[in-house]
């Protein structure tokens, strides 16, 4: 076999309870993950040495060096299996990029499934979890698919059942967000407010909404503990927020550390009504609709 690709899917965070801030830097989450059907492809080909190529929309944001996440992925794979392999990758972009979706984590966990089959290495889910979760707190998700609750980093992970499809809609805006910068502000409001930081839990209501499949519950249970910060970083998202709402959104949030915003519609028609009144209004720089949940990475 020459080459394999594998179709990834984004994420969009449910619930994000961010905890205090522990000493070696990390907080303790608890995310409640939904992946979503905007996908990343990533082709590995077998070549001499570690290559990485980017296409798509802001795939000059991307890095094309051993900074990219897939080939740190593509490398701490080989590590694993005590070769030296080689792999050029090509990574098709449509997941928002520094949008809050995971889409730099998506790419590394289609790089492990990709290589793990170009390589013939046969490993179990269970080893490329392993190696997901030394490469970022998103990738065990991006690898695993679906919803599911993640604790710790949010790279230990519960899938949960859900009841139904959940139709959604996201704006998408110019630019990035730094997640550290995000987090950083976060700390920052924190202390400046003088909160008592509770440890983070799942919350019951939303996990029991998600069960029965009861989109206009769920859409009234979503929380990010990150959206203060990324909506002081950047103010135009709480214009952003409004307008999903005042355009009939079950519920709206902040996608991760932003600066995707997320909205909850009925069904898909309702959706694409949204769509239409979010673009109108100029508060995006695209909308695009989506479902979820649906499943991890998939070879194609």
């Amino acid at each position: 076999m020459n080459s394999v690709t594998v179709r990834v899917p984004a994420k969009v965070n449910l619930q994000l309870a961010v905890g205090p801030l522990r000493d070696d830097g990390y907080h303790d989450l608890v995310n409640v993950f939904h992946a979503v059907s905007i996908f990343d492809e990533v082709t590995a080909t077998a070549k001499t040495g570690m290559s990485v190529r980017v296409e798509g929309e802001c795939a000059d944001q991307v890095p094309d060096d051993d900074n990219n996440l897939a080939i740190q992925a593509a490398l701490a794979l080989a590590g694993h299996a005590g070769r030296s392999y080689g792999v050029n990758l090509v990574i098709r972009k449509a997941i928002p990029v520094a949008g809050g979706m995971a889409g730099g984590s998506a790419d590394a966990a289609a790089a492990l499934v990709a290589c793990n089959e170009l390589w013939g290495l046969g490993l179990p889910i269970e080893d490329l979890l392993e190696i997901a979760a030394d490469l970022g707190s998103d990738v065990p998700f991006a690898l695993l698919g679906g919803t599911a609750v993640g604790i710790g980093r949010g790279e230990r992970l519960t899938p949960l059942e859900v009841g139904g499809r959940f139709h959604w809609v996201f704006a998408l805006a110019d630019g990035g967000l730094s997640t550290a910068k995000v987090y950083a502000e976060c700390d920052r409001m924190r202390e400046a407010l003088g909160e008592t930081v509770a440890w983070p839990r799942a919350s019951d209501p939303l996990l029991a909404a998600l069960r029965r499949g009861d989109a206009k519950a769920l859409g009234a249970e979503l929380v990010n503990d990150l959206q203060p910060a990324a909506v002081m970083l950047r103010r135009s998202l709480a214009r952003t927020l409004d307008a999903g709402r005042e355009h009939g959104a079950l519920g709206a949030l902040v996608s991760g550390s932003g600066p995707t915003c997320a909205f909850l519609a009925d069904s898909e028609a309702h959706a694409e009504e949204l769509a239409v009144s979010l673009t109108a209004t100029g508060v995006a720089r695209d909308v695009i609709t989506a479902y979820g949940p649906v499943s991890g990475p998939t070879v194609v």
